[in-house]
């Protein structure tokens, strides 16, 4: 059997998983961007447990692995009675992670504005909190854009890891398929180019919206 033929038996089930995977990183990117926000805000609030706090959240979840993180909340917690279904252990965990590593970003993003901005706002009789969504915040997001496409991309990869919990995503179909099909070969070279194809749409449309920034700058 040629790969091609093969290719046109297998792709329909793996389309399956491909379109898990963007629904759990689609989840993941969603909800860590709100925790990657939350947590970054609070570090510079100048709040001192808010901002140890939120150092604790991102050295624990940036220091230890994802698949660790993983199997904790989905093989770990209903030992103390917290069962969470496959998909919402997968989609917490992948958050929880993400949400770390954006928060380091928008964080740094937030301290390359020059620090004369902030002062020269309270001068002005501006709040910490007025002045950040009025000055600092809207000089960020032009300069944010390109790392945070590439922690979504490096999102989608690491989405893989939740096969290990079972969930029915790309990585999981394929071993599915290789499994009763006896050709690992083909099955993951055809998954490596779903995933491939889905990163590469991802940086493209991060690209895009680079150049229609720049437009509008």
């Amino acid at each position: 059997m040629s790969f091609l033929v093969y290719a046109g038996q297998a792709l329909p089930l793996l389309l399956q998983g491909a379109l898990v995977t963007l629904e759990i990183t689609a989840l993941g990117v969603l909800f860590g961007l709100v925790l990657g926000v939350l947590a970054a805000l609070a570090n510079v609030s100048g709040i001192w447990p808010l901002k140890k706090l939120a150092q604790l959240y991102t050295w624990v979840f940036r220091g230890t692995p994802l698949l660790v993180q993983l199997l904790f909340i989905y093989a770990g917690l209903p030992q103390v009675g917290i069962q969470l279904p496959a998909f919402v252990a997968g989609v917490l965990a992948l958050s929880i992670n993400s949400g770390a590593y954006i928060a380091e970003i928008v964080r740094a993003g937030i301290l390359s504005v020059d620090k004369g901005q902030m002062e020269a706002a309270q001068t002005l009789g501006m709040t910490h909190g007025l002045a950040m969504r009025r000055i600092i915040i809207p000089q960020t997001y032009r300069r944010l854009l390109p790392p945070l496409v590439n922690e979504f991309v490096a999102l989608l990869k690491d989405s893989s890891l939740v096969s290990t919990v079972a969930i029915a995503e790309l990585l999981r179909r394929g071993q599915e398929l290789y499994a009763s099909t006896f050709k690992p070969l083909q099955t993951l070279a055809l998954v490596g180019l779903l995933y491939l194809l889905m990163t590469t749409i991802f940086v493209a449309i991060g690209s895009r919206l680079e150049r229609s920034l720049e437009v509008r700058g």
